[in-house]
């Protein structure tokens, strides 16, 4: 089943179902408010849910109306947990070449994460907020997964059975930041703002033959402006599996219900592939012509993130956004 958030003034929205093919969507607010509230009790609510999309599939649902992704929150507007992994590691090693800067052996086998802003997740189509250009404004296109509760200490072949939900990511970040940041020796803040999600977030069945319990096996589709900036197989060169980084989150600590794990910058070592975030591109640039030859984007800009089936229909639908500069 494939659920959303649509706002209804309040800083949580409420929860709908939409069809398989995004066009229409039917209130699910009273088997569960919010999506937060759903997940809390999921395997109360799932069930419930999955009648209801069903429902809607076979056109006997009450109260449909069309679904309208402009209208769409965060599928979890306000997240208790949000943790970026870096599960492509070829993109981690391309960027630290570029620089001339060793590759610890450890970052094949221990995975790197970082906690995020969770309590101001952008809708869909949100604009990008950008203070100032020459923050060095980058998307990120990745893959994340919403968990129940995961007790401390799960073990990976334990961690699948919590994932209930998949969406996709745009995990900005200002790059002029990052470097400072790091060299203090406490990790990413200023430089990971807001990050924005998928119009829905869909069950891993929904996903069909390209979820093999650990992976999405489907390219991951980038557009910078109208131009297709990176379209890399989202499945391969993916180092840590989803139950991987989960277990390595909960390894001192419980996962609330509602858990959001991303993939990190989905990344092929192919370079006939593009990429899903401006760094990639200019750590290629830098490699290839001893220069950078890409910017950071400016106001104005737009960037969409999807991902399409086997049939070329979209799944989750898009991530579009305009970056917008404020004060």
């Amino acid at each position: 089943m494939k659920l959303a958030t649509l706002r209804n003034g309040r800083p949580d929205g409420r929860l709908v179902v939409v069809s398989r093919d995004l066009a229409r969507c039917a209130a699910a607010d009273d088997i569960a408010p919010t999506l937060q509230a759903a997940l809390d009790v999921w395997d109360d609510a799932a069930p419930r849910l999955a009648e209801r999309a069903a429902a809607v599939e076979a056109g006997s649902a009450t109260g449909v109306e069309p679904f309208d992704p402009g209208l769409a929150m965060a599928p979890l507007p306000r997240a208790y947990q949000w943790a970026d992994g870096s599960a492509y590691v070829n993109h981690v090693a391309l960027v630290r070449k570029a620089r001339n800067a060793d590759m610890p052996d450890s970052f094949w086998h221990d995975p790197l994460v970082y906690q995020g802003a969770a309590d101001c997740n952008l809708g869909p189509m949100d604009p990008i907020p950008l203070a100032d250009p020459e923050l060095g404004c980058d998307f990120e296109g990745e893959i994340a997964v919403v968990t129940d509760r995961v007790p401390a200490g799960t073990d990976e072949e334990a961690a699948a059975a919590h994932i209930k939900l998949v969406m996709l990511v745009n995990d900005v970040t200002l790059r002029n930041l990052v470097a400072p940041e790091i060299g203090k020796g406490f990790g990413f803040f200023q430089s990971k703002p807001q990050t924005a999600f998928s119009p829905v977030a869909v069950t891993p069945d929904e996903l069909g033959d390209a979820w093999d319990g650990a992976r999405v096996h489907l390219r991951l589709r980038v557009h910078r402006g109208d131009v297709l900036f990176g379209a890399p197989e989202a499945g391969r060169d993916m180092v840590f599996s989803f139950p991987r980084l989960i277990s390595h989150v909960a390894r001192t600590r419980p996962i609330g219900p509602g858990g959001i794990i991303g993939s990190g910058t989905v990344s092929n070592a192919d370079p006939a592939v593009g990429a899903a975030c401006i760094a990639e591109r200019r750590a290629r640039d830098m490699l290839e012509f001893g220069e950078v030859r890409t910017l950071f984007l400016a106001p104005g800009e737009r960037v969409r993130i999807e991902m399409l089936n086997d049939r070329g229909h979209s799944i989750f639908g898009a991530i579009d956004q305009v970056v917008a500069r404020y004060v």
